[in-house]
């Protein structure tokens, strides 16, 4: 992840262009994610489509794969960021609005090599301070995922059974094992 050293406001910041990957502004400076590579794709589009397969039909919560969230001074771009369905903000005509000025109900990181743990682990930790009631931290390298909760310390999860927690408002059930399927494509479980 590339730092600017230059120091601009939140505003100033919003009118730059996006790029591809995006960047994130936290505490007046300009971060640029790394490409996403294989694994990382593949959790994260995988992650996405099971919790929109539980929640997008009852239209109880989304999951949206690298979403620009502004909220509290920060522009950050969680690899997965899921809303409550309520949460959600729509335009005029009832369509998803392009900005969202808030903080998601679920975020989820998936830590790559040339990523700071630091960084991540910041930007979960200020959602969770912001409304946001669960953060994930995927490690592929270690296979685990470290959850973190609001006003709680965080809790590793690694054994292949343990199931990972989920928010309250979804009916979705997850092992260890199952996220980590995913990486060998075509052996869902």
């Amino acid at each position: 992840m590339t730092t600017t050293t230059q120091t601009l406001t939140l505003a100033d910041f919003l009118k730059l262009p996006e790029t591809q990957p995006p960047r994130e502004f936290m505490d007046g400076k300009i971060y640029q994610k790394p490409i996403p590579q294989g694994k990382h794709s593949t959790l994260q589009i995988c992650l996405a489509n099971t919790v929109n397969e539980v929640g997008f039909p009852e239209k109880i919560a989304y999951a949206f794969p690298e979403l620009r969230c502004t909220f509290g001074g920060r522009s950050i771009v969680p690899d997965v960021a899921v809303f409550q369905w309520e949460r959600i903000p729509f335009d005029a005509d009832g369509e998803v609005a392009n900005v969202f000025e808030c903080s998601p109900d679920w975020t989820i990181e998936i830590l790559s090599s040339d990523r700071s743990q630091t960084k991540v682990t910041d930007n979960i930790l200020f959602c969770l301070r912001d409304q946001t009631r669960l953060g994930w931290l995927i490690d592929p390298h270690e296979k685990a995922v470290i959850c973190f909760y609001p006003n709680q310390l965080p809790e590793i999860i690694r054994q292949p059974e343990d199931r990972l927690p989920v928010p309250d408002f979804l009916s979705l059930q997850l092992t260890i094992e199952q996220v980590f399927s995913w990486l060998k494509l075509g052996q869902r479980l």
